[in-house]
């Protein structure tokens, strides 16, 4: 009876992967754990560092440099004649004002023109305050050869082919717009000065152009002046006070304070009056944005270092057991209670049980009406040069998270940068080991697969052997 040797099946490849598995096995859950911490590290660090430049640069634009939480508003008595603003810097006070008249733009035609003038040479195109002989005019030449002007290619330069070589020439860059209007038989060019002021009075010099047509058509004689370029004139103090001119209708004269005038006053008009005063409304807007900011940034961190609830499959913060954010959790709680008599509470900044804070608008008008320097003294400066108050603190202590070269955002993010490439050199070294421990098992288990094989096949040629002697 033939005998073989039994041993268990098993394929050699599927062998030496499980072994080089498991050979490797520790090593490669410690680094996929680790990895997983750095990406939920260097997603976290991202999200803090926006959320408080996001926090730093509301609080900058309320409370920087210059700036204050407490709103201005400026109104003219009569709002046909213009419209006023007013920056947080604007001292309140009233100024009499009367608009002698407001500022155009300068729009001419050219009368004797015809179509058929021969192309070539230059155009100079003139802005100037024709008034004055000191002033330097803003020129532009017009290229009007046959290759540049005539557009339909039929030899001779049309009024619309002029007007359109004015638009597109290089020096011109929107300054003068022009345009062609028919008027019964006749074609007029029509130039308008793009800025209004006196300075922008438009004038040709056809001298530079090709044949006696438009040197004639643009003389200066044929000129009519359809809107008068002119400054805008305010007095200062009434009819007869002092005269501001400008070329622009927008006056930025009184420090912190804009104001548009839009049509002149007849002679002998009662001035208008322009006040600058405190916005209540304003001031809770800008009170407001603060509050909203705060819970902003605070939510953010809220999150991070949340504990989380296992029982409801809630994962904690990745910041969860972190000394250092939820000491800065905690800072930024206690930098809303500033010393002092006069509380943040007092003007309706109140905090909820969660750190979060609410505001109170009715109460915060209320002692608006009574006390509205203390809240800015309260809340302060964000300014980097001298802060002061709860926006300065904050802003000051924040930037030691934020600070782009010595920040602790900075500092985490390169300790968690360099744990990252620690962590990619060590599974490529692993991945060596792996393949290593693969080859090798794959070796010893195809060998020994062959001599199982060889064996077995000994065994039956035995067999076969002593069989035969028997019979």
């Amino acid at each position: 009876m033939a005998s073989t040797i039994t041993a268990p099946a098993y394929d050699p490849t599927t062998t030496a992967q499980a072994l080089a598995e498991k050979y490797t096995a520790a090593t490669q859950a410690k680094i996929q754990t680790d990895t997983t911490t750095t990406t939920a590290t260097a997603k976290a660090l991202s999200t803090l560092s926006s959320a408080i430049s996001a926090f730093q640069g509301s609080l900058n634009t309320l409370t920087g440099l210059g700036k204050s939480v407490l709103a201005q508003s400026a109104t003219l008595s009569d709002t046909s004649f213009g419209s006023a603003s007013a920056k947080s810097s604007a001292a309140s006070g009233t100024y009499s004002l009367f608009v002698k008249q407001v500022a155009t733009a300068g729009q001419v035609s050219y009368n004797g023109l015809a179509d058929g003038a021969t192309p070539g040479g230059t155009l100079k195109v003139k802005l100037s305050n024709e008034s004055s002989t000191t002033a330097t005019p803003l020129t532009f030449d017009v290229d009007l050869s046959a290759a540049n002007a005539d557009t339909d290619k039929d030899g001779v330069l049309s009024v619309r082919e002029l007007a359109s070589a004015i638009n597109r020439s290089s020096g011109n860059a929107g300054q003068v717009s022009a345009g062609v209007v028919t008027i019964g038989t006749e074609t007029r060019l029509v130039l308008t000065s793009k800025n209004t002021g006196v300075a922008n009075t438009i004038s040709l010099d056809p001298s530079g152009a090709t044949g006696t047509s438009l040197q004639t058509g643009l003389a200066i004689g044929n000129r009519t002046m359809v809107t008068a370029a002119q400054d805008a004139i305010v007095m200062l103090g009434g009819e007869n006070g002092t005269a501001i001119q400008q070329s622009s209708n927008t006056f930025t004269n009184i420090d912190g304070v804009s104001f548009t005038v839009s049509k002149a006053q007849s002679t002998g008009s009662t001035p208008v009056t322009l006040t600058v005063s405190g916005d209540s409304n304003g001031t809770t807007k800008n009170v407001q944005s603060f509050v909203d900011a705060y819970n902003k940034l605070k939510s953010a961190i809220d999150s991070l270092v949340d504990a989380g609830d296992p029982a409801n499959n809630v994962s904690a913060g990745a910041f969860a057991h972190d000394a250092g954010v939820s000491a800065l959790q905690s800072r930024l709680v206690s930098l809303m209670r500033p010393l002092g008599a006069t509380s943040l509470a007092s003007y309706g900044i109140t905090a909820n049980r969660d750190g979060s804070l609410s505001l109170d608008s009715a109460r915060l008008t209320k002692q608006l009406a009574v006390d509205p320097t203390s809240l800015d003294k309260l809340l302060g400066s964000a300014s980097i040069s001298n802060p002061s108050g709860v926006a300065g603190s904050l802003n000051t202590y924040l930037n030691q998270w934020s600070n782009s070269a010595t920040g602790q955002i900075k500092t985490r993010t390169d300790a968690n940068n360099a744990l990252s490439a620690t962590l990619t050199k060590r599974q490529a070294d692993l991945d060596t080991m792996y393949n290593s421990a693969y080859s090798r098992y794959l070796k010893q288990y195809t060998d020994l697969q062959a001599l199982q094989s060889t064996m077995n096949s000994n065994l039956s040629m035995f067999d076969a052997l002593f069989s035969s002697d028997k019979s």
